[in-house]
C-alpha cells in the first residue's frame, strides 16, 4: 500500500513538472503573474491617453509602468492594481511613447475606474477584445503567446486567444453561452449545462482527459470570460462547432496549474 502510494505521489511530481515546463516553453516572450494576485506602489508619474492610464509605480522593489482602463489618479497616491501580463518594447502610438516594459493590468483593486474593470478594449476600436486593444494603441497585433499570457478564466498561460466570432446558443432549457457560464457558474455549479460553441483548441490526455477550449464570441477577454473548458473523453477538432453537455465546476483547481473559475466536466457532444 505505502509503495503504491509513493508510485502514485512520484508520477503526480512528474506531471506537475511537465505542465509547468510546456506551459513556459508555449511562452517564451511573455510573463504572468496569479490573475488573483494584486500588486501595488506608489504614484509617481501618470499619464492618460487613448483610453489608458499609464501609471509609473514605485512599488519598494523598483519602479515599473502600468495601463489600467482610464483611471483617475494622482502622483502620490498608493493603488493597488490587478496582476496581469508583461509586454516588453510596447509603443504607444496616442502617446508617440516606448516603454521598455510595462504591465497590462485590468484596473485597479475593488473598480474605481472609468471602465469598471470591464475590458480594455480602446474607444476607437468599436470592440473589447485584448487583440483590439493593444493593436490599436501599438499598430501590431500581440502574438499568440502575448496573447495567451494575459491569463484566463481557466488556468493561466492556456488561454486561447479571443476569436472574432459569433456562435448561436443552444437550445434548451440548460442552455447558456460561454458568456454566461462564466457569469453565473456559482449558481450553476453542479449542474449539466449545454453550450454551442467553436473548438479553438484541442488538449488530448492530459491528466487522463481531453480539453476542449470553446468560445462563441461572447465574453469578455480582459475579464478571461470568452475562453471556456470543457473536459472530456471524447475526440474533436480544432475549428468543429459542436454542442456538447456536462456538469458545470466553479472554482475548480486540478492542482499543477489547472485552476479554473469555471468548467464543464464529463462533456459529451449532443449530436
Amino acid at each position: 500500500m505505502k509503495k503504491t502510494l509513493v508510485k502514485g505521489i512520484i508520477a503526480c511530481l512528474f506531471i506537475s513538472l511537465a505542465v509547468l515546463s510546456s506551459n513556459v516553453q508555449a511562452n517564451p516572450g511573455a510573463s504572468t503573474v496569479n490573475a488573483s494576485q494584486s500588486l501595488g506602489g506608489k504614484v509617481v508619474e501618470t499619464m492618460s491617453s487613448g483610453g489608458y492610464t499609464y501609471m509609473k509605480v514605485d512599488t519598494g522593489a523598483g519602479q515599473t509602468w502600468v495601463a489600467i482602463p482610464q483611471t483617475s489618479v494622482k502622483v502620490g497616491q498608493q493603488v493597488n492594481y490587478q496582476a496581469g501580463m508583461v509586454m516588453n518594447n510596447f509603443s504607444s502610438k496616442t502617446l508617440n511613447k516606448t516603454f521598455d516594459s510595462i504591465l497590462f493590468s485590468s484596473g485597479l483593486v475593488g473598480g474605481g475606474g472609468a471602465h469598471g474593470g470591464m475590458s480594455m478594449g480602446m474607444p476607437s476600436t468599436g470592440g473589447d477584445s485584448f487583440a483590439s486593444a493593444v493593436q490599436a494603441e501599438s499598430g501590431a497585433a500581440p502574438t499568440a503567446a502575448q496573447a495567451a499570457a494575459a491569463g484566463s478564466g481557466g488556468s493561466l498561460g492556456a488561454i486561447t486567444p479571443f476569436a472574432e466570432i459569433k456562435i448561436e446558443k443552444a437550445t434548451g432549457d440548460n442552455a447558456f453561452t460561454v458568456s454566461e457560464a462564466f457569469a453565473k457558474s456559482a449558481a450553476l455549479h453542479g449542474k449539466t449545462v449545454r453550450i454551442h460553441a467553436k473548438v479553438v483548441k484541442f488538449s488530448p490526455m492530459i491528466m487522463g482527459r481531453n480539453w476542449i477550449h470553446l468560445q462563441d464570441g461572447t465574453g469578455d477577454p480582459m475579464n478571461n470570460t470568452h475562453d471556456l473548458v470543457a473536459t472530456t473523453s471524447e475526440q474533436v477538432n480544432v475549428d468543429d462547432i459542436i454542442t456538447i453537455e456536462g456538469v458545470l465546476a466553479a472554482n475548480k483547481d486540478f492542482g499543477a496549474g489547472y485552476k479554473y473559475s469555471a468548467i464543464i466536466e464529463e462533456a459529451k457532444i449532443v449530436k
